[in-house]
């Protein structure tokens, strides 16, 4: 008989207690879930704070990577300008990386809210 997790319906293998896809506890005795940090970052803001200000370095400051961020910053401010396009460019993809999923994780190590 197959099994499936009652959270997100993905095929669970005999013997697993944790779900590949989502890692809901499937097993027969529940497991406390972890605690949810209070000081969670929003993916969104993030990568948003990236595509926009991330020549800047202000989504960097935002998730806690405050030597990126710094970097950025210097660039653009010690090149007045003319290196901008440079970081600027840096903060766009790192901005696309966190809304796709690529970078999951603040400086802290705690995992980006939806």
């Amino acid at each position: 008989m197959d099994k499936f997790c009652t959270k997100c319906g993905t095929k669970i293998v005999d013997g697993t207690s944790y779900c590949p896809n989502c890692g809901a506890f499937v097993g027969n005795n529940p497991q406390p879930t972890p605690m949810s940090h209070s000081n969670q970052k929003s993916k969104i803001a993030a990568g948003l704070l990236g595509i926009f200000l991330g020549g800047l370095g202000v989504h960097n400051f935002y998730l806690g990577y405050t030597g990126k961020a710094i970097a950025q910053l210097l660039i653009s401010l010690l090149s007045f300008g003319f290196l901008s396009p440079v970081s600027s460019l840096w903060g766009l993809i790192e901005g696309i990386m966190i809304l796709v999923g690529s970078i999951n994780v603040d400086g802290n190590g705690i995992p980006l809210t939806e």
